[in-house]
């Protein structure tokens, strides 16, 4: 009789901890925020089940058209959700203005209006504000937005490695409540040109995905990584390259289980790539193992609660 009671018992434990691993895995869904073309149609919409294959959201139409900015494009959308469940977006509004666009929103469905961050207004010579990216900072509780701009003449011994001039570091500012903003202040330099860095917690320290953007005399244009114990500076030389041997923009970064996984814009082939590490240190590439709505381009992934997709698939 013992027996069968310790076998009853040890079954039912096994069914609850199914069911519970059940609720956990669907609790929540991956949502990737990206855009077409150039970006004039704005914010499209792809969710996952597995970070792997993605179903593109109402049809692969737009869900705001952009607003602000001289060109009023939407490019490089980058989406998070700060503590009190209010979705915060940045993105590029034009490939050659000095602000950046922002929006927030309840339900990633009705928008706040647009608003124009003049990120790099103080710097007259600056040429563009691109592919901003935003945090949130537990710690000091601010967000963090942070981009890529070109300053002539500021990193001189680099000026010729970029196409068409450009040679980009890395800036950020902070803010409490998206009105007020500290100053624009450098926050990556380690002497080559670098654009769309993103930044992710791991244990102690943070860890910033970046594009080489070098060009002459010999093509970098690859994903690599650098560490920092602070969210805002200290960030070391990078890495290795992590992606292969196509040129490769705009990673994005999420843990599916036991991996790291960045999701990157294949941008000569028109199509998605991705890389796979358990250590952040030996990378698996597993573009083909992944599949996007056709057209996406450079964007963000993030997770949500499933009720959250259940109102955007209605």
């Amino acid at each position: 009789m013992k027996s069968n009671s310790s076998s009853l018992m040890a079954t039912i434990l096994s069914l609850l901890l199914f069911f519970t691993t059940q609720a956990q895995v669907t609790d929540s869904v991956f949502l990737f925020s990206y855009f077409q073309g150039n970006g004039e149609d704005g914010l499209h919409l792809a969710y996952s089940e597995d970070g792997l294959s993605w179903q593109a959201l109402q049809e692969n139409q737009s869900f705001l058209t952009p607003a602000v900015g001289g060109d009023k494009l939407m490019r490089d959308p980058c989406v998070i959700q700060g503590p009190d469940g209010t979705f915060h977006m940045v993105w590029t509004v034009s490939w050659n203005e000095k602000g950046i666009g922002y929006a927030r929103s309840r339900n990633l469905i009705e928008w706040s209006d647009q608003k124009y961050i003049p990120v790099m207004e103080h710097e007259p010579g600056a040429r563009n504000c691109w592919a901003p990216e935003i945090n949130y900072d537990p710690v000091t509780g601010q967000f963090v937005i942070y981009w890529a701009t070109t300053i002539p003449d500021r990193f001189p011994a680099t000026d010729s490695s970029g196409d068409n001039g450009y040679n980009h570091r890395m800036y950020y500012t902070a803010t409490r409540d998206f009105e007020s903003f500290s100053p624009t202040t450098l926050l990556y330099d380690q002497g080559f040109n670098v654009i769309d860095a993103t930044i992710k917690r791991s244990g102690e320290e943070y860890v910033m995905f970046l594009k080489n953007e070098i060009r002459y005399p010999e093509p970098e244009k690859n994903i690599r990584t650098a560490t920092s114990e602070n969210l805002i500076q200290g960030y070391g030389p990078p890495s290795e390259p992590i992606t292969g041997n196509y040129w490769a923009e705009g990673p994005t970064v999420t843990r599916i289980g036991e991996w790291w996984m960045v999701y990157f814009d294949r941008y000569r082939q028109h199509q998605m790539g991705a890389v796979r590490s358990k250590d952040l240190i030996n990378w698996e590439d597993v573009s083909d193992k992944i599949h996007f709505p056709d057209g996406t381009r450079h964007g963000t992934v993030i997770k949500v609660k499933r009720e959250i997709l259940d109102a955007l698939l209605k």
